[in-house]
């Protein structure tokens, strides 16, 4: 094994963790912006708490991969600017997001962050690089829970058709 038997932060990165980070980096760095925007549009207090905390997860993400991607020579990907802060009232109300629409972003973004940690933990030959990208998974999934909880409470969230066990109002012959 030679190269690969050692310490994880001196193996080299194979082109697939070397893309994936790097495409993480870049839709992190997107949703950051995203979030901010969203942020500006929130009238619900919990959304905003849940927002925030959003936001804080990507900068977390961004300051693990960047230096990820330094040590190993890698160029980053672009940072969209920091979106400046606005009053929500200042928004028109047919121009402003509603809050079950960015609750419903922000569940939809979590989910899709969770599979794309999945598919890098799944690909890493690197233990570091892949232990990272699973503590990526467990604090998405705890936000994402939170996600869920507020859109139950505030009756923001839209089901698809139920499925009701019907077995149990049929009787079979014993």
């Amino acid at each position: 094994m030679g190269i690969l038997s050692g310490n994880p932060h001196e193996e080299p990165m194979h082109y697939g963790e070397v893309f994936s980070t790097w495409s993480f980096l870049l839709t992190t760095k997107q949703a950051k912006a995203d979030y901010q925007t969203k942020l500006n549009h929130a009238g619900d207090d919990d959304l905003r708490k849940l927002l925030e905390e959003c936001i804080e997860q990507c900068e977390n993400e961004e300051k693990q991969i960047e230096t990820l991607l330094k040590e190993n020579g890698i160029g980053l990907p672009p940072t969209p600017p920091e979106r400046p802060k606005a009053c929500t009232e200042d928004i028109p109300a047919g121009a402003r997001y509603s809050d079950p629409e960015i609750a419903a972003f922000v569940s939809a973004t979590l989910g899709a962050g969770l599979v794309a940690c999945s598919g890098i933990m799944a690909q890493c030959i690197r233990e570091d690089i892949g232990m990272m990208f699973g503590q990526f998974h467990t604090q998405k999934a705890a936000i994402a829970l939170k996600a869920l909880r507020l859109n139950k409470e505030k009756g923001w969230l839209i089901p698809p058709p139920l499925h009701k066990n019907r077995l149990s109002e049929i009787n079979f012959p014993h």
